[in-house]
């Protein structure tokens, strides 16, 4: 475990906010997130499956639970992305579920105050996945749209939990918390996680100190409703369902 912290930066491509208000065309395509980033998580354009990106691979996780690798001129109308570099790494308890670790992993970090990236490796006793269908406009907000989402459950399954912990202050810019995605070993499924339990996996932590934040310069973003009153039922829904 290394105490120090190093300078860091992670790239934002528009805000939780934005989503969460339907605003789901995006102007950066996967190559231009590609260049900012080897690790990282997000959506696609209207809301068109969940995003991993895994060693500079971008991945698509589709609604039907399945897993594909993006294209490069496919856009984003939300993405979190980091180059990858594990400052901490330790093996994660076995048989912790998900509010478990995310106890295990806060007591790993040099301060709760930083960004952090985070890869979970290894083998899985279950995880519980669910990804959004694709929208069409006028698009809905985010909390109807994850409305009638499949859940997907998989069993002693070997692969990588990924994403970002966002500091409590920084909610409605990001997920505050533990936002992550799942993708199998053979990367053909997957989804954004609701739960799982470990069997044997690997705790990797990437700290960022530093925040590039790219807010869009479209009409949607420009009119979009990016403080609404009830975000915190809005982010319950959407990213814990249930």
């Amino acid at each position: 475990m290394v105490a120090a912290i190093t300078r860091h930066t992670i790239f934002q491509n528009s805000l939780m906010t934005a989503l969460l208000d339907g605003i789901y065309d995006g102007e950066l395509t996967i190559s231009d997130i590609l260049s900012k980033g080897n690790f990282g998580l997000g959506t696609f354009d209207a809301l068109d499956g969940e995003m991993l990106i895994l060693d500079g691979v971008c991945h698509q996780l589709t609604s039907d639970g399945k897993a594909r690798v993006a294209d490069l001129e496919q856009r984003t109308p939300f993405t979190v992305v980091t180059n990858f570099v594990p400052r901490i790494r330790v093996d994660a308890p076995r048989g912790m579920r998900r509010g478990e670790l995310s106890t295990f992993i806060d007591e790993l970090e040099p301060s709760g105050n930083y960004f952090y990236a985070v890869k979970i490796t290894g083998t899985f006793s279950h995880v519980v996945t669910r990804t959004v269908s694709k929208q069409e406009k006028p698009y809905p907000p985010m909390s109807q749209a994850v409305g009638d989402d499949a859940e997907h459950h998989f069993e002693g399954v070997r692969g990588v939990i990924g994403g970002f912990r966002t500091p409590a202050y920084a909610k409605g810019i990001g997920v505050p918390g533990c936002h992550v995605h799942f993708i199998d070993e053979e990367r053909s499924s997957g989804g954004h996680v609701l739960d799982y339990t470990v069997d044997e996996a690997v705790i990797e932590l990437c700290p960022g100190t530093d925040m590039e934040l790219h807010l869009p310069v479209t009409a949607d973003f420009q009119a979009g409703d990016l403080s609404p009153e009830d975000l915190d039922a809005q982010l319950h829904t959407t990213e814990i369902k249930g």
